[in-house]
């Protein structure tokens, strides 16, 4: 069975921020979304499962590899899509994966040629393989981030805020790719956008502060919150003796009014009403309090 296996992993940077406070989280194959503020962690920990960055305690398993001790062998498996990844501008998509191919040892010029051209028709780039990687947009560049991610056959694929900056085409083409990759890999998505998760993930995780504060189907989660999630509008100066007497989770600002979610067991007056409930009141209600985390 395919599945990644993280137990109580922690990492302290040197300036003294913890990072990661005993993350423990099993990962199978298919899509799984890891979801949490800015500097929640997230990025730590896809670092570290990619070999990048060294643990401090804990251990990471993938089959029957040690992740945290087998680094060449994590490599030969690993497809790897990090927020921020920078092209050669003045080389064709063509021949810029072929250079990736020849790196991760495939060294049969045929072969190559044709796990480019395979790749590049995967991700409806065929048709601008002979064009400079300068010219691509921004999608068109994310789906070259994956074309060089798939090269190998990875068992393993982490993609760090894919979706961020993409217009909602080139986000739907993004999303219908990874969900096909996720059929047969594991493919952890790690993304601060709730809608995200919630179309593409069968299992998700939460974290934030460096912990992992609830994981599970991403169904499941709603289901449990579903019946203690109120709303009303409020006036903005209102909001502070709102926020004193209630969990206010979230707050939306709509037309000059203030629309308030609260999580609480039972009404909290005559003034709410319920809220059918969604993977967004499951992530503000986890994360409350704890938003302002320290960027790591």
């Amino acid at each position: 069975m395919n599945e990644l296996v993280i137990s109580n992993l922690s990492k302290t940077y040197s300036n003294g921020v913890q990072a990661l406070k005993n993350v423990s989280l099993t990962i199978p194959r298919g899509m799984f979304g890891l979801l949490g503020p800015n500097g929640a962690g997230k990025s730590s920990l896809m670092r570290t499962i990619a070999t990048l960055q060294e643990a401090d305690s804990g251990s990471i398993r993938l089959n029957t590899i040690d992740v945290l001790r087998q680094k060449e062998d994590v490599r030969k498996i690993l497809g790897y899509l990090p927020q921020e990844f920078g092209v050669y501008p003045k080389i064709s998509a063509e021949t810029m994966l072929d250079h990736i191919a020849t790196l991760k040892g495939i060294r049969n010029s045929n072969e190559r040629k044709e796990v480019v051209e395979a790749l590049l028709q995967k991700v409806n780039l065929y048709q601008f393989r002979k064009k400079n990687l300068g010219t691509f947009s921004g999608g068109m560049k994310q789906r070259f981030g994956i074309a060089q991610a798939l090269i190998g056959n990875p068992k393993l694929i982490i993609v760090d805020e894919p979706t961020a900056g993409l217009d909602p085409a080139e986000r739907n083409r993004f999303h219908n790719l990874l969900s096909e990759i996720g059929l047969n890999t594991i493919v952890i998505l790690s993304t601060h956008i709730v809608e995200d998760v919630t179309n593409l993930c069968s299992s998700m995780a939460i974290i934030c502060m460096g912990e992992v504060v609830a994981q599970g189907n991403p169904n499941t989660l709603v289901a449990s919150v579903q019946g203690k999630i109120w709303k009303r509008v409020v006036n903005k100066e209102e909001l502070p003796l709102y926020q004193k007497e209630y969990q206010v989770i979230s707050t939306h600002l709509k037309a000059g009014l203030t629309n308030i979610h609260v999580y609480s067991d039972d009404l909290p007056d005559s003034t709410f009403e319920p809220v059918d409930a969604d993977l967004e009141d499951v992530y503000f209600t986890k994360i409350t309090g704890n938003a302002d985390a320290v960027a790591v």
